[in-house]
């Protein structure tokens, strides 16, 4: 069932992609099945009231992945695929990266990397502050993990003891110029989370049953955030944007290159 959800949405990429002719293909489809699970199974969310104040949030930190996002969110009734259709148009409400108050359901504006998870701290202890139950998952891709931001934040998340809050790490070794491991090396990538005070677990990224078993046990320890790391493979779904760093961003996708996507996923 869920195998037909991750189908589904990969098309909902491809339809969105080819309406304005460009936009971050491979980002957004290393991302299918953690977000579809999350808004399936995990997040406490109301479409028909997205600033419920008890809501859980979900900051999509690497905000050029948006695709994937728009395509859930469709999916889950916060837009349309009217609004879908007008992606990265003059006047869409839906840009290249997702813009909070401009888009229902988005929970921060993205696009700069390192901003996320700061911004996700604050959101938990803010609802913490609050007596409200609130959780928050930030979405990080790996390169994102360059960003000193990021580690600051980190090590402030682990002073306050904030377990209502969850990292995710898009693990899908690759980045704008390369491989991770060519650009800024992050191994050991688990022990450097949990020496910075986080409970750690490491998931096949694109297994459903292994994510909604591993955000089931959330908090994986009481008092302490928590890091998921998810392992990936950049371009999912589609076996020649796979690991394929032409496919991180495309800026004036062909006819022809539009035929290939919509055959590869329409035969899925």
């Amino acid at each position: 069932m869920f195998g037909n959800l991750s189908a589904k949405l990969r098309r909902s990429v491809v339809r969105t992609l080819a309406a304005s002719r460009r936009g971050h293909l491979a980002p957004a489809l290393s991302l299918i099945e953690i977000l579809g699970v999350l808004y399936d199974d995990v997040l406490r969310v109301d479409p028909d009231n997205p600033l419920w104040p008890d809501r859980d949030r979900c900051i999509l930190s690497k905000g050029h992945g948006c695709l994937a996002l728009y395509a859930v969110l469709e999916e889950k009734g916060f837009i349309t695929k009217d609004d879908l259709d007008g992606f990265c148009r003059h006047g869409s409400m839906l840009g290249g990266h997702p813009e909070l108050h401009k888009v229902p359901g988005v929970e921060a504006t993205t696009g700069s990397l390192g901003h996320g998870l700061p911004l996700g701290l604050g959101y938990a202890l803010a609802a913490r502050l609050d007596g409200r139950p609130s959780r928050v998952f930030v979405i990080m891709g790996d390169g994102e993990c360059n960003e000193g931001s990021v580690w600051e934040a980190a090590l402030s998340a682990s002073k306050h003891r904030a377990d209502n809050l969850v990292v995710i790490v898009d693990y899908n070794k690759q980045q704008s110029y390369g491989s991770t491991s060519e650009v800024v090396e992050l191994e050991p990538f688990a022990d450097k989370w949990r020496a910075f005070g986080f409970s750690v677990a490491e998931v096949p990224g694109h297994d459903h049953d292994a994510l909604r078993t591993v955000f089931s046990s959330l908090p994986l320890e009481s008092g302490k955030p928590t890091a998921l790391i998810c392992h990936t493979i950049k371009g999912k779904g589609i076996d020649f944007v796979e690991a394929n760093l032409s496919w991180h961003h495309k800026s004036s996708l062909t006819d022809q290159d539009l035929e290939r996507l919509r055959l590869a996923v329409e035969n899925e």
